[in-house]
This record gives structure tokens, sequence and C-alpha cells, in this order.
């Protein structure tokens, strides 16, 4: 086989055999398939999709690219939870903590930023010492002894997806279900998950930003996966504004131990995070309905025992082991704190979100080719949400910048991403629930 030959049957709207698919996914991973080959794939299947035997052909391609772990061993369910990316969206920080205090395992393979997204892994690098990518030896320690460990893929786990995914982050074809499918699926089922909760974003920020695209992305992933044996279910959560009041990966990681600790709770957080949670526990077989789930892991956090989970993990991980008591040591931030105000008071209207994600990537806290470096210390706190009321005295945003042409930039973005007027609106934080 060519793989020029499957990039042409693809771009004219063929169905690729699942022999076409592992031929072209093992040259991902040895390295026969070029950049520009696998980026020509990505825009093929962009325009043109694939059926659900090609979706699932490749995440099991990409899945079997490495290794598969086994946890057969733990006394508990092995779950996990996945975010098609956002912006404020840190609910993972929080999330497997919480769970691992109520008992089930959640060994979380997790990516770095996607377009203007912020990736798990770029927020746990804020934190000194933290290994994001382990041998596999010290993440199954981690996760047998802990509870959870919030890892990048090492390279035994999915590598072709591993390079599959830079490669769509600099070449415009994040936004396509099918790859979105394939890439997620591929890097849990390689984790040896016996079940799985998609949190699928809908509006401004999200790369499926209509709710009928949502709905798509949510069922392609849930009839996937469980084709594939793992159980499945998705929420579908909105994106029309920044999920926690924070952007920015040392920020966004603040706002976790803030919400760890109770010292500040974002409200909309708190409801996606739980439901989250609940559900997952729910698959799981801990609890035998949503209600009793959400009982059990509010009790988790407002205990404390989530918090001490994450200091445990942060940890064994290589972190500090009092990065809960003294998160500001080890937080570093931009050294400009700069307020941001709309140019005329009212209430927010609306908000751009993707705006507010491509202002944090501007500032270097996200990545403009797959090899940039982070600047963890830029962002935003004290984002302003939907119904809000600003004025010359409160802001719409806290820009954390290193340079003055750095707050000049953010400012002019964040104003133009915000619409100030009379009619205030708020949206519903969750959508719907997809099971089957």
């Amino acid at each position: 086989m060519l793989p020029q030959e499957i990039i042409r049957k693809k771009r004219d709207g063929g169905t690729l055999s699942a022999e076409e698919i592992q031929f072209f996914v093992k040259g991902i991973t040895d390295g026969s398939v070029t950049e520009g080959q696998i980026s020509a794939l990505a825009m093929a299947v962009f325009f043109r999709g694939m059926e659900l035997d090609e979706r699932v052909a490749l995440t099991l391609a990409m899945r079997d690219s490495g290794s598969v772990l086994d946890w057969s061993e733990l006394n508990g369910p092995v779950v996990d939870k996945h975010s098609t990316g956002g912006v404020g969206d840190n609910t993972s920080l929080m999330l497997a903590p919480a769970l691992a205090a109520c008992g089930a395992f959640v060994p979380m393979i997790s990516g770095r930023g996607l377009g203007h997204t912020g990736g798990t892994l770029d927020k746990f690098d804020s934190i000194p010492g933290y290994i994001t990518q382990p041998d596999n030896a010290l993440f199954r320690k981690v996760t047998r002894e802990v509870g959870c460990a919030v890892i990048g893929q090492t390279a035994d786990l999915a590598p072709a997806d591993k390079r599959f995914y830079g490669i769509r982050d600099v070449t415009a074809t994040v936004e396509s279900i099918h790859l979105i499918t394939a890439s997620i699926l591929s890097k849990k089922l390689a984790a040896g998950l016996q079940g799985l909760v998609l949190d699928v974003k809908s509006g401004s920020g999200a790369f499926m930003p209509t709710h009928q695209e949502s709905i798509e992305l949510a069922k392609s992933l849930v009839t996937v996966a469980n084709g594939a044996g793992v159980k499945t279910a998705a929420l579908i959560t909105d994106m029309n504004e920044p999920l926690a009041t924070a952007a920015g990966n040392a920020i966004e990681m603040k706002n976790a131990v803030q919400f760890l600790t109770g010292d500040a709770i974002d409200p909309r957080n708190w409801e996606i995070t739980v439901a989250l949670c609940a559900e997952m526990l729910l698959i799981g077989g801990v609890v035998a309905s949503r209600d009793e789930g959400t009982e059990k892991i509010e009790d988790a956090f407002r205990s404390g025992r989530a918090a001490e989970k994450f200091a445990e993990m942060v940890a064994a991980l290589g972190g500090p082991t009092d990065c809960i008591e003294n998160m500001e040591d080890y937080l570093k931030l931009a050294p400009m704190v700069v307020d941001i105000y709309a140019e005329k008071a009212g209430l927010v209207e609306a908000i751009d979100t993707r705006e507010v994600g491509i202002a944090v990537v501007e500032l270097g806290g996200g990545r403009i080719r797959a090899a940039d470096p982070i600047d963890h210390s830029v962002g935003f706190d004290g984002l302003a949400g939907l119904g809000q009321p600003v004025d010359s005295n409160t802001p719409i945003a806290r820009v954390y910048a290193n340079s003055d042409d750095q707050v000049t930039r953010a400012t002019a973005r964040i104003r133009a991403a915000y619409r100030i007027g009379e009619a205030g609106t708020q949206s519903r934080t969750i959508y719907d629930i997809i099971d089957q």
C-alpha cells in the first residue's frame, strides 16, 4: 500500500478498509508516513468524514499502536472522564481525586492544549517536579496506591495518536467529529477502562459550537466506545462562557486548589464536576443512582478527602508534598496584573469564549506550533460570566502578563470577546445525558 493512495481514496469520498487504516496508523507510529501525509489525511477526513466502521478501525488501530493496560488486580472500578475541550475547563484536576476518595480508580491519560482550549497536562506542568509522563510502572503504582494518576501519553500508550494529535493542533483539523472520536477513545481504551464518561462541550468556546454538532459527537463517542466494550455515557455541557472564572495554566491550577479546599468555588464548575463524578460512580457500579452518586461525591469534596487525595497524587508523581498548604510558593504567576474593564457599564449579554481562549494562547499560554513551549504563568482570572453586571469599578477580567504589549493586546481581545448590554442572559450548565 501507499500512503498517498489512501489519502487519495479518502479525498475522493471513499471508505477506507480496516487494513488501509491499520497500514496508515502503523506509518504514523514508525515514522514511515510523513507529517505532510498525516495532515493531508486529516484534512481529507475533515471534509469527507468516516463511516462508523472506519471510526472503530481508526480507534482500535491507534489503541493497539502501543501497550494496552490491564487493571484486573485492582479492587474497584476503573473509570475515567474526558472533556472535548473548552476554556477554563479544569474539572479533571478536582474530579480524579474526588473519585479516588469514593473508592474508584482513575488512571487518567490526558492531553495538552489543543487549538484555543487549555490542556490538563499543561496545567499540571505548572506544578514544579510533577511528572506528567511517567513510565508505566510509576503510573500503575500511583494509580494502585493513591487511586488516581493524571498523566500524559507515554511512549507506550497510543503513540500513533500522540503524533496525530500534535499535527491536528496546528493544521486546522481539530474540529472533526470523527478524528476527535478516535483520538479520545484510543487513549481511553489503551488505559484499560471499565467505564468512561465524556463531557461534550457546546457553545462559543467548544470545538462543536452548535448543540446539534455536540449531540452528534456525543453519540459518535458513546456508540464507538460501547461497541469496543467500554460502558460509556456523555454529558452535553455549556461552553458559551468560561467554565471556571480562570483561564491559563497555573491560574487554573490555583483555581482548582481553591475549589478543593473550599476557599473559592465557581458554581457552574461545581455543578458540572459533581454531575460528571456522579455519572462515573454510577457507571462504575459504586452507587445505584445518580442522586446517591451526587451525595457521595459532594461529601468527598466537603469533607476534604478529595483535597487529601489530590495532595497524595501530586507528591507521588514527583511534586511537592505541601502543594495544598503552600500553593502560592509553587504556582508562579506573571508579574504584571491588570484589571480589564468593559468600555461601557451594563450586563454581560454574550461572550465569544473561543476568543478568550485565543487570548491565553496569544499571551504564550498555548501553542501556535506543536513544538512551542508554554508560559504557565500567564492568563486571566476574575472572568465575568453571563448576566453579570460590570462597570468602571467591576472588571470583566484580570490579566496576568509579562509586558505592557501583552497587556494591551489582551485587553483589546477580551473587550472584543464580551458584549455588554442591558439584557443579561444566562445559559444552562448541563443540557443532556446520552448513555446509549
